[in-house]
């Protein structure tokens, strides 16, 4: 099989887009297919002008100069390529080869739904208003989806309006070697690589600073649970660098000599601080699929997330589950103190009930297995090739 994958540019700052359409080039190549990666150059982005233009010059290339480039291609490809998009965010391009076979991946539609007004923690102005209409209209022209949960497959048909002809739910499948290792070896060593004393343990979190990821929840979390009086364990949350509206909130908490913001890490280290965590706090507004709680649990930490689905869709029976942090700003501190109680109850726990769920999470994560996520996906586009939709 032929496959054309379409991704987002190298000069955007995503992680897990790289990440996902690496396994997708890689994982089919592995069975024997012939890739071929199709993305913007950074031509007029690279061209220095300030910060605020930057965004514009990388849409010059990305719907103005790619898009030519793609057409001039079009014709050396054979009649049997399928052509598959690595997230429908890459609408635009879709109208290129939507009289084609292909495929679109769908990760989330959190951008589309803010830009319709139904995410408050998010407004959008104008332009952004018009931007995601744009990308709507691109990947509307589109037949086959292949969503990473049930809860983005049901946001895709929302804005569909039916089912497409093809609309399909394959998990994502871990990537890497998450493994659940010496808890006492791997805070040593942990502590020894960052500096920071995790001898009793230590609360973990990793996310970016996107709205979504409610990093100013987590320390609203924590400071609601240092009032309690528990152990003065610190709080590590690994991601990008905080922005200012972080490290605003950050001041507030009265421990910022206890909290540490880590980012551009590697991925041992990654693994070594899921494995060494007393607890995994993922207290996110929303998700596509929710990496970090498979992660977690393939590294055998018990795992605090939100009761909203898809977190309950990748954390099954095996977290401990909290109400999504409202948007009505008079009652978030509740919300703090009523999620601080639930994360006491975990830290306290007896060891035994610990293990039970922790074998627990282990157990739901052998449904993310990135082999059975590929031998999914690559059925599905045999399907796609072979019927000519």
């Amino acid at each position: 099989m032929k496959i054309v994958l379409f991704t987002h540019p190298s000069f955007l700052t995503s992680q897990s887009m790289p990440r996902f359409a690496a396994m997708l080039s890689d994982g089919m190549e592995e069975r024997g297919h012939t890739v071929d990666v199709l993305s913007p150059k950074p031509l007029f982005f690279n061209i220095p002008v300030p910060a605020q233009f930057k965004k514009w010059f990388g849409y010059i290339d990305q719907y103005i100069i790619f898009p030519g480039t793609v057409k001039a291609k079009l014709s050396s490809y054979p009649k049997e390529t399928l052509f598959v998009f690595a997230d429908q965010a890459l609408g635009p391009w879709i109208p290129l080869v939507a009289d084609r076979p292909h495929v679109i991946h769908c990760h989330d539609f959190l951008a589309q739904q803010s830009a319709k007004g139904q995410m408050p923690e998010n407004p959008v102005g104008r332009t952004g208003v018009q931007y995601q209409k744009y990308i709507r209209r691109g990947y509307l022209s589109g037949k086959n989806f292949i969503a990473v949960s049930r809860k983005t497959q049901a946001d895709l048909h929302d804005f569909y309006g039916s089912v497409p002809t093809v609309s399909e739910v394959v998990y994502n499948g871990l990537t890497g070697e998450f493994s659940k290792g010496g808890m006492a070896k791997m805070r040593e060593r942990f502590s020894r690589q960052t500096g920071i004393d995790c001898s009793k343990g230590y609360i973990l979190h990793v996310g970016g600073n996107q709205w979504y990821k409610n990093r100013q929840g987590v320390l609203e979390i924590y400071s609601a649970w240092r009032s309690l009086r528990g152990p003065d364990i610190p709080l590590i949350l690994i991601g990008a660098k905080p922005d200012e509206r972080l490290m605003a909130a950050l001041k507030k908490t009265g421990y910022m000599d206890e909290i540490h913001f880590l980012s551009g890490i590697d991925d041992d280290l990654l693994k070594t601080a899921y494995a060494g965590a007393s607890v995994f706090l993922f207290p996110s507004l929303a998700e596509g699929f929710g990496w970090p709680i498979a992660e977690a649990m393939a590294s055998g930490v018990p795992v605090i997330t939100t009761n909203e689905a898809p977190m309950t869709e990748v954390a099954g029976d095996a977290a401990f589950l909290i109400e999504r942090r409202p948007a009505n700003a008079a009652l978030k501190g509740q919300w703090a103190k009523d999620s601080a109680l639930v994360l006491d109850q975990v830290l306290k726990a007896e060891e035994q009930a610990r293990e039970n769920r922790i074998d627990m999470g282990l157990e739901n994560v052998k449904r993310f297995d990135s082999k059975k996520t590929l031998d999914l996906i690559e059925s599905i586009y045999l399907k796609v090739l072979e019927k000519n939709i």
